[in-house]
C-alpha cells in the first residue's frame, strides 16, 4: 500500500486503464500459446485492487494533455476522477474479476480460447477508458472501441452462423445510437467549442444557460441536441425500440453476456445520460422518461413467455435499464447510478449461475445423446437436488432482481419507484401512469424470475430416466467462488446498514443529490409493502402454474404476441430490411444492367467509330495524301523528261503547250 501512496492519483487510474490493454497487446502477439488467460487475469485483478483504492481515497481531480490541433483549435486526452468516474472504473474491474476467475473454467477446452481472452482484454481496456475520459471526444472513441469489442465478443463462436448474424445486428444498431451521440458532440462544440466536460457540465444550469460566447444557436437545438446523446444511449443501452440487438447478442459465451450485456457496457448509455444530464431540459427529460418506461414495460412482458433461460434475463437487463433511464428522465439521476450498481452484481451473477446450468444440461446432453436445448428451461426441473450450490446463489440474485427486502435490490429499485412517484404527484395528471406502471413492471419481474427459478430447480426432472447414464454435478470451485463473490454484493448490508432506506446508502451520499420534487414519507412504507406483497403473490401463483400445473397457460395472441417479442423483428425484416434488401438488389440490378449496359454500348459505339475512323485514315486521308505524292512524283518525271537538254524537245513541247491552248480557246 505504501507504493499507491507514492504515485499520484491520475498515474494510478491510468494503470487501472492501461493493464487491460497490455494484457490485450500481449494476448495478441503470443497468439495460441498463451491460452491460460493468466496474464488477462493479473491485469485486471490489480485494475480492481488499484480501483478500489482511488474510490475510498480520492477527491474530485482532472488532469489533460494536448493531443493534437487544428488551426487554433486544441484537443487533448485526459481523465477525469469524481464521485461518478471512480465509481464506475471500481464497478466495471470489481465486476470483471469474478468473470475472468469463472471463464478460466467456463471456456476451458475452447479451441479460441486466445482469442477469447485478447477480447475480453481489449472490452475492459475500452470500458475503463470511456468512464474515466475527461472529454466527449475521447469518450466517444472510447464507446465506439466498446462497440467494436462488443462486436467481437458476440461473434465468438463466428462459426455458427446465429453468432454471425447477431454480432452483425448488434453492431449495425449501436451505428444508428453513435450517430446520434456524433450529431451531439457536433452540436455542443459549435455552441460551446469545448469538449471538456466539467467545463460543459459543472453547473447544473446548463439548459437554462444555453446561449454561449461562442456561438448563438437557437434553444431548440438544445433538444435537438439532448435527443441526440439519448439517441446514443438507447442503442447501447438498449432502449426501445433499439433493444432488439441485445436478446440475439445472448449468442456469445454467458461469460460475456454476464460481463457485457449485464453489468458493463448496456451500462455505458445510462452513464452517458447522467455524465450530460446537465444539458436536457424538460422536453429531453420528458422523452426520456416515456421510452424508460416503454422498455421496462415491454421487455418484462416478452421476458414472461421465454424459454430461453439467457433470452429471459438478456429481457430482464432491458427492463431494468428501463427503470435506470426513468430515472434520469425524472431527474433523480444519483438513483439510477445506484440501481446500475446493484444491478450489475446480482444480474452478472444471474448470468454466471446460468452458465453453470447450461454447462451441466451442455454435458448432460453429450453424454446421453439426448436431442435437446440445453438452454431451454421446459428441459431442466429439479435441478436443485443435483447442483444446490448454484440454486441457492442464483436464488439470492433473482431475489434481488425481485427487489425483495434484505437484497441490494430492494433498496435501489425502492429508490427509482418512489422517486417517480413523488415526482408524479409534483407534476400530477397522467404523470401518474409512470410509477404505476413501473410497479406493474416489477410485480411482471418477480412472476418471470420466479418462473425461471421454479421450472429450472423445482419439480421433475425432464430427463430422469436418464440419470443413470450421465450425472449432473456441481459446478467447479473456480466457478462457484466468483458466484458467491457477487452474491455478497446481492445483500443490502454491502450498500446500506439499514435494510429498509435507501437513503442511507453510501453510493446516494456520495452524490447528495437534491430533487425538485418534494419527499413523501408514507410512500417509503406503501410502496415497499406493495411491491413486497406483490412479489409474494406473484411466485405463489407461479408455483400452481409451474410445479402444482393446476391449469394450463393459454397460448393466446397476447402469449404468442410476448413469445415472439411484439413481432418487432418481423416488423423491422418487412419495413427497414425488406426494403433494403429490395432496394440494393435493384440497385444491383441497375448497376449491371443499365449503368454498366451504358458502359458496354459506349465502349463498342466507341470501337466502331475508332475502326471507322482508322478505315477513312487509312484509305481516305492517306489515299488523298498518296495520289498527291503520286501526282507531284509524275509530273516531275515528265517535267524532268523535257528538261534533257535537246532543242528538238524543247521546241516539240513549246508547240504541243501552244496547240493546247488554242485547242481549249477554240472550245472554250
Amino acid at each position: 500500500m505504501d507504493f499507491l501512496t507514492n504515485i499520484s492519483p491520475i498515474s494510478c487510474s491510468l494503470l487501472v486503464v492501461l493493464l487491460p490493454f497490455l494484457a490485450f497487446l500481449y494476448q495478441a502477439i503470443v497468439g495460441r500459446k498463451a491460452r491460460s488467460g493468466n496474464v488477462s487475469l493479473v491485469a485486471i485483478s490489480l485494475s480492481a485492487i488499484l480501483s478500489i483504492y482511488l474510490f475510498w481515497n480520492q477527491s474530485p481531480i482532472e488532469s489533460n494533455i494536448e493531443w493534437f490541433r487544428i488551426g487554433v483549435k486544441r484537443f487533448f486526452l485526459g481523465i477525469l476522477l469524481n464521485n461518478t468516474t471512480l465509481l464506475m472504473q471500481a464497478l466495471v474491474s470489481i465486476v470483471a474479476l469474478p468473470v475472468h476467475i469463472y471463464s478460466k473454467a467456463y471456456m476451458k477446452g475452447d479451441s479460441g480460447i486466445h482469442r477469447y481472452w485478447m477480447y475480453l482484454s481489449l472490452f475492459c481496456f475500452a470500458m475503463l477508458g470511456l468512464v474515466v475520459s475527461s472529454n466527449l471526444l475521447q469518450l466517444y472513441i472510447f464507446w465506439e472501441l466498446v462497440g467494436f469489442a462488443s462486436y467481437l465478443l458476440i461473434g465468438f463462436w463466428f462459426t455458427k452462423e446465429s453468432a454471425a448474424q447477431a454480432n452483425k445486428k448488434a453492431f449495425i444498431i449501436n451505428r444508428i445510437g453513435d450517430l446520434g451521440f456524433l450529431i451531439g458532440l457536433a452540436i455542443v462544440y459549435a455552441q460551446f467549442g469545448t469538449f471538456n466536460i466539467v467545463e460543459l457540465f459543472a453547473v447544473n444550469g446548463l439548459a437554462e444557460n444555453w446561449f454561449s460566447q461562442v456561438n448563438s444557436l437557437s434553444g431548440t437545438w438544445l433538444t435537438v441536441a439532448g435527443c441526440a446523446f439519448f439517441l446514443g444511449a438507447m442503442a447501447k443501452s438498449a432502449q426501445f425500440p433499439l433493444h432488439v440487438w441485445l436478446p440475439d447478442a445472448m449468442e456469445g459465451p454467458t461469460s460475456v453476456s454476464s460481463l457485457i450485456h449485464a453489468a458493463t457496457m448496456v451500462a455505458a448509455g445510462v452513464f452517458l445520460l447522467a455524465t450530460v444530464f446537465p444539458l436536457f431540459n424538460e422536453t429531453v427529460l420528458l422523452i426520456i422518461a416515456i421510452i424508460g418506461t416503454t422498455t421496462a414495460l415491454l421487455a418484462a412482458f416478452f421476458a414472461l413467455t421465454q424459454n430461453d433461460i439467457k433470452k429471459i434475463l438478456a429481457f430482464s437487463t432491458i427492463s431494468q435499464l428501463g427503470f435506470m433511464v426513468v430515472g434520469i428522465g425524472i431527474g433523480a439521476w444519483d438513483a439510477a447510478l445506484f440501481h446500475l450498481t446493484t444491478h450489475a452484481f446480482f444480474k452478472c451473477l444471474l448470468f454466471l449461475a446460468a452458465g453453470a446450468v447450461i454447462h451441466e444440461m451442455a454435458h448432460f446432453k453429450h453424454e446421453t445423446n439426448l436431442d435437446f436445448d440445453p438452454q431451454d428451461i421446459n428441459f431442466m426441473g429439479g435441478l436443485k437436488n443435483y447442483i444446490p450450490k448454484t440454486a441457492l446463489l442464483m436464488g439470492i440474485a433473482s431475489l434481488a432482481l425481485a427487489g425483495f427486502p434484505l437484497t441490494s435490490g430492494f433498496l435501489s429499485k425502492d429508490a427509482l419507484v418512489i422517486s417517480t412517484f413523488e415526482w408524479a404527484v409534483a407534476k400530477g395528471g397522467l404523470y401518474y401512469a409512470f410509477p404505476i406502471i413501473l410497479i406493474a413492471v416489477s410485480l411482471m419481474t418477480s412472476f418471470y424470475i420466479g418462473r425461471l427459478i421454479l421450472k429450472t430447480f423445482f419439480g421433475d426432472f425432464a430427463f430422469a430416466k436418464n440419470l443413470k447414464a450421465a450425472k449432473i454435478h456441481e459446478a467447479s470451485k473456480t466457478m462457484i467462488y466468483p458466484m458467491a463473490f457477487l452474491a455478497l454484493f446481492c445483500l443490502f448490508i454491502v450498500f446500506s446498514w439499514n435494510p429498509i432506506s435507501y437513503h442511507l446508502s453510501w453510493v446516494l451520499k456520495e452524490f447528495n443529490l437534491t430533487y425538485t420534487f418534494e419527499e413523501i414519507h408514507s410512500l417509503h412504507i406503501l410502496i415497499p409493502v406493495i411491491l413486497t406483497v406483490g412479489s409474494l403473490l406473484m411466485w405463489w401463483i407461479g408455483y400452481q402454474l409451474y410445479i402444482q400445473k393446476k391449469q394450463q397457460v393459454k397460448q393466446n395472441a397476447l402469449f404468442r404476441f410476448s413469445f415472439n417479442q411484439g413481432y418487432l423483428n418481423e416488423f423491422y425484416a418487412k419495413t427497414i430490411i425488406k426494403p433494403t434488401l429490395l432496394l440494393a438488389n435493384f440497385s444491383y440490378w441497375f448497376d449491371r444492367t443499365i449503368i454498366d449496359g451504358l458502359v458496354d454500348l459506349l465502349s463498342k459505339i466507341t470501337v466502331a467509330l475508332s475502326n471507322l475512323f482508322a478505315w477513312v485514315d487509312k484509305y481516305i486521308v492517306d489515299g488523298i495524301v498518296n495520289a498527291f505524292g503520286s501526282i507531284a512524283y509524275g509530273t516531275g518525271n515528265l517535267l524532268r523528261w523535257v528538261q534533257n537538254g535537246r532543242l528538238q524537245s524543247y521546241l516539240g513541247f513549246a508547240f504541243t503547250m501552244v496547240l493546247l491552248g488554242l485547242i481549249y480557246l477554240i472550245v472554250i
